[in-house]
């Protein structure tokens, strides 16, 4: 039975070699065995239609007979035992004897991609086991309210991979002589290839011999044993900046861990914590804090002494004060963050009811019930 080629990868009779590659690699993904609905026996056919189609001759050959009769490729392989005229076979694809179906890992390389090693070919691999950058790290600072207003230096310790001080981050023993590895010439890759169910592929993959490096040295540094860095303490000086929040975190460049083979270091990432105040609570840029006054103050009105980050101010009290009324104070608040200027302070007024009144208090405010009071 006649096959049509450019129906089983959706395409039509003058489709280009970019359509039909891309065709290609759509219908190859979409039914590989590996994925959870693949088809075997399409994924076979989808390889067959392109490997005939993506060859100028051979669909050249084949738009003039077809896959079937005395010259199609089904024909042409059963009549005479060999390629008859370059026609297609699957035994072609599996790599038996007069092969001709090699594909390189440039059409199907993508296609796999996420599947892992599936036919026991590492595919276009690019990961190289020379200079990479560190890790980054995450850590915690504890400081107090009064910390998080004027700004502090803090010293931290944190243990990671720091550069290695012996061989000064290249992993070779000091005096050894070090050298462009000969097997990859300096790429940190190479090029293999393996025979296949599709033939032979070739496929890109660090060099064994450099691990990727590019260079090799006659002795690994003792210290580190070649990765260029060893996991002990450092000491790292961090400046919190004046109105820093509970809760935000300070990126420091540079002071993760530090990379294999002289690779980038990594960044830290530190999380601040602040410890509540007792006397004030932050919301934004502006804080609150509450003051107790007398009864004599509310009714007659005062200037009273008020707390502020820095020390102390006048409030004026006016007469009439009524309990819980909120007074603002502008610029007594937190510093900006990230611009110029201080958030404000409210100040929330109690006022302390005494509980117990002696004879002459008891006498006084008798004499201000009388007046209506």
């Amino acid at each position: 039975m006649s096959k049509d080629y450019y129906q089983i990868l959706g395409v039509d009779k003058k489709a280009t070699k970019d359509e039909i590659k891309k065709a290609f690699r759509k219908k190859a993904h979409e039914h590989h065995p590996d994925k959870g609905n693949g088809n075997a026996d399409k994924f076979k056919e989808i390889n067959e239609a392109y490997q005939v189609l993506s060859n100028e001759q051979k669909r050249q050959q084949y738009d003039q007979y077809g896959s079937t009769g005395p010259f199609g490729y089904d024909g042409a392989r059963a009549n005479s035992g060999q390629g008859g005229m370059g026609g297609f076979n699957w035994q072609d694809m599996a790599g038996g004897q007069g092969a001709q179906g090699n594909i390189n890992m440039d059409d199907l390389g993508d296609i796999f991609g996420g599947l892992g090693d599936i036919f026991g070919f590492g595919g276009r691999s690019n990961s190289r086991r020379g200079p990479q950058r560190g890790h980054d790290m995450e850590s915690e600072l504890t400081i107090t309210f009064e910390e998080s207003y004027s700004g502090v230096e803090k010293m931290i310790q944190l243990k990671k991979n720091i550069q290695c001080n012996h061989c000064h981050g290249n992993g070779a023993e000091p005096g050894a002589k070090i050298e462009t590895c000969q097997t990859c010439k300096g790429s940190g890759q190479v090029r293999q290839v393996q025979n296949t169910m599709f033939g032979q592929m070739s496929s890109v993959i660090v060099c064994p011999d450099c691990h990727g490096e590019g260079k090799s040295y006659s002795q690994k540094c003792k210290d580190c044993r070649g990765s260029g860095v060893i996991n002990d303490y450092d000491k790292i000086k961090v400046k919190v900046p004046a109105g820093i929040s509970n809760g935000q975190s300070l990126k420091l460049s540079g002071k993760g861990e530090a990379g294999i083979k002289g690779g980038p270091v990594g960044d830290l990432y530190l999380n601040i914590f602040v410890k509540p105040s007792a006397k004030f609570k932050r919301d934004g840029h502006d804080l609150y804090t509450a003051r107790t006054i007398t009864l004599t103050q509310a009714l007659l009105g005062d200037k009273v002494n008020v707390d502020i980050m820095e020390g102390k101010v006048k409030l004026k009290i006016p007469s009439g004060t009524e309990s819980g009324k909120r007074f603002l104070i502008r610029g007594k608040g937190m510093p900006k963050l990230q611009g110029s200027g201080y958030g404000n302070l409210y100040v929330e007024v109690d006022i302390d009811i005494p509980s117990r009144l002696n004879r002459q208090q008891k006498k006084l405010i008798e004499e201000l019930k009388k007046e209506g009071l």
